[in-house]
């Protein structure tokens, strides 16, 4: 087959593909959702610098104010600005999502890809491997990781007292246990391509292993690996949320959705609305990922009906 009919191929399923995901009224509206949510988020300094306040700036005066047109969603108990803050916390929450899906996508890519493709014995070692990472308690074992004093871990001063070091702490240690449905995925189609007619011609023409896994089998691998990436990052903005919440995640001044529902506990007979914004994010939020996920996976299922 020329390369140009395999172009055009390659495009009519990818058309195929997002025809059979417009149908998808949840999916669309999911991402819809996802876009906006995004976007608002990204926009908070804009939203500071237009309405002329500082998120972080306090107004005892104005504790717990409700909404108003000074603040459209009210000021929490040291009288900042509820709604910028949510915008903020949005960043950071989404963020985590999305880079630690990202990043345990990108590990478990490589581990089922090397376990599929080798066979053997470095398939029974990685994944034994993966078996006992999928073996252990997820939610303990992340507490246990974020309670570590970073201080006493050895890193040097200039890491240990970085601004954004709980940031980055979260990402690792969820990316670190994170990757496995990824890897056990990537591994089961490598062992189907691998035995493929294309695969064997590569390596008849001298290709190296890195070559074959690279370019003829991971190209393969695409939709499998979004759609376990899309509905994990769900999974890791709770995670995140439940880390927050429990003073194990994203610290303050930071503002995320979980610690600011860590803030609002106290305050819940007293001021509902400062747990039920971030908890009414998360929540549609995480459901949005699973609706998109789900879309995708329909769409791209090569044995779905068009």
């Amino acid at each position: 087959m020329s390369d140009l009919a395999l172009g055009r191929k390659s495009q009519s399923t990818w058309a195929l593909a997002g025809r059979r995901f417009l149908k998808h009224k949840l999916a669309l509206a999911s991402g819809c959702y996802l876009l906006f949510i995004c976007a608002l988020s990204a926009s908070a300094p804009l939203f500071e610098m237009l309405r002329n306040i500082d998120a972080n700036q306090a107004n005892l005066f104005a504790r717990f104010a409700l909404p108003s047109f000074d603040a459209w969603l009210g000021r929490d108990e040291l009288g900042r600005d509820v709604f910028t803050r949510l915008l903020y916390g949005g960043q950071v929450s989404l963020l985590v999502g999305l880079v630690t899906a990202l990043v345990a996508a990108t590990f478990g890519t490589i581990i089922g890809l090397i376990a599929g493709y080798r066979g053997g014995w470095v398939d029974a070692i990685l994944m034994r491997l993966t078996d006992s990472v999928i073996s252990l308690p997820l939610l303990p074992l992340l507490i246990v990781l974020a309670a570590i004093d970073l201080n006493k871990s050895g890193l040097p001063d200039a890491i240990v007292h970085a601004e954004n070091i709980s940031l980055y702490r979260i990402v690792f240690i969820v990316a670190v246990v994170g990757w496995t449905t990824v890897a056990r995925l990537v591994r089961g189609a490598t062992l189907s391509l691998r035995e493929r007619d294309f695969v064997l011609a590569a390596k008849v023409q001298g290709a190296s292993a890195f070559r074959i896994m690279s370019v003829h089998i991971l190209p393969n691998l695409i939709s499998p690996i979004v759609v376990a990436t899309t509905l994990s990052i769900g999974n890791i903005i709770l995670l995140e949320s439940v880390l927050s919440f429990l003073g194990l995640g994203i610290q303050p001044p930071v503002a995320s959705w979980g610690n600011l529902l860590t803030n609002a506990q106290e305050l819940i007979f007293s001021a509902p609305w400062l747990a039920f914004y971030p908890g009414i994010a998360i929540f549609i939020t995480v459901i949005a990922f699973n609706f998109l996920g789900d879309g995708l996976q329909d769409a791209l299922d090569p044995k779905a009906e068009n």
